[in-house]
Parts: C-alpha cells; sequence; structure tokens
C-alpha cells in the first residue's frame, strides 16, 4: 500500500523563498523570508515556484514621480502587465499626506501624483503606501508570505482531497 505524502500542518515564514528582480536598485529587508536574485518578467519581488502568480512592484516617492512624469507611458504598460497575476500590487514608500503635501523637486503636482495613484487603483491595481523602506519590506514580506501560504493551503486541501 503506498503511503500518502504527508505535508506540514502548516507554512512558516523562514520556509518561504521570496525572489527580487535583478534590477532592483535598493532591495528591501524580507526578513523572515529567504531571499533569492532573479530576473522577474513583471515587478520587484515574487515567490519562488509562483512568479506567474505574485508580482509586487516597489516604488521609492522619487521613483514614483517619475512614473507619473517622464516615464508615465512605460509605468501604464507595467501596471497593465500587472493586472495579468492574481496577486498584485504597488508599495510606494510615502503616504498619502505626502503625496497631497508636495514640495518635491519636480515638474509633477500633487494632484498629477494623487490622481495617477488613485487611476492606478481604479484599473484594479492595489495601492500599498507604506511611507518608508523600512516598512514597506514588512509590508512586502507579508504580502509575498500571505500569498504562498494561501496557495499552500489549497495545495494541502487538494493533496488531502487524493
Amino acid at each position: 500500500m503506498t503511503e500518502t505524502p504527508k505535508l506540514p500542518a502548516e507554512l512558516r515564514p523562514e520556509q518561504v523563498v521570496a525572489v527580487v528582480d535583478t534590477r532592483e536598485q535598493l532591495p528591501l529587508d524580507l526578513d523572515p523570508l529567504q531571499v533569492v536574485s532573479g530576473t522577474l518578467a513583471t515587478g520587484d519581488y515574487s515567490v519562488r515556484g509562483l512568479e506567474h502568480v505574485v508580482s509586487i512592484e516597489r516604488k521609492s516617492l522619487p521613483d514614483l514621480l517619475g512614473c507619473v512624469g517622464r516615464d508615465r507611458e512605460r509605468f501604464d504598460r507595467e501596471a497593465q502587465r500587472l493586472l495579468a497575476y492574481p496577486v498584485r500590487a504597488l508599495v510606494i514608500e510615502s503616504t498619502w499626506p505626502d503625496l497631497e503635501r508636495g514640495g518635491w523637486r519636480s515638474k509633477v503636482t500633487p494632484a498629477a501624483a494623487l490622481g495617477s495613484v488613485l487611476g492606478w487603483v481604479a484599473m484594479g491595481l492595489p495601492v500599498v503606501m507604506a511611507g518608508d523602506h523600512e516598512r514597506a519590506g514588512k509590508y512586502v514580506s507579508r504580502l509575498l508570505f500571505t500569498a504562498a501560504r494561501r496557495r499552500w493551503r489549497e495545495s494541502r486541501a487538494f493533496v488531502k482531497g487524493i
């Protein structure tokens, strides 16, 4: 008699391997996840084995202003690609009040920055305003783990049903 393989009861964060795109300039601290570098088709962060399911894009405030201004067409194409992923998000290292306040060295107005971010939300791209780089790392780590755990539970239920 063949024994059914036993899957651990639960997935732990340290068992998840995050993939950080090789083009990511200032990678986030994703502790307690394991981290490897790789080339992602879209986004900056994913989960090994779920690269076709999970894609998270990270933007600092200066990066975001570039995406609203001079790189708008390029980022709109990126946003469209992100929509193809079941788990997707744009994590911004800023706050809503920061966007409203403005005060940056850019031709992009606060109204244009807010309008663009809200436009991406309206098209179906979840936006997480993380506040700063450190908090962005915590949020991205948690998003990646939550997505991996959901798929883990689905797989476990499937194996149990066999």
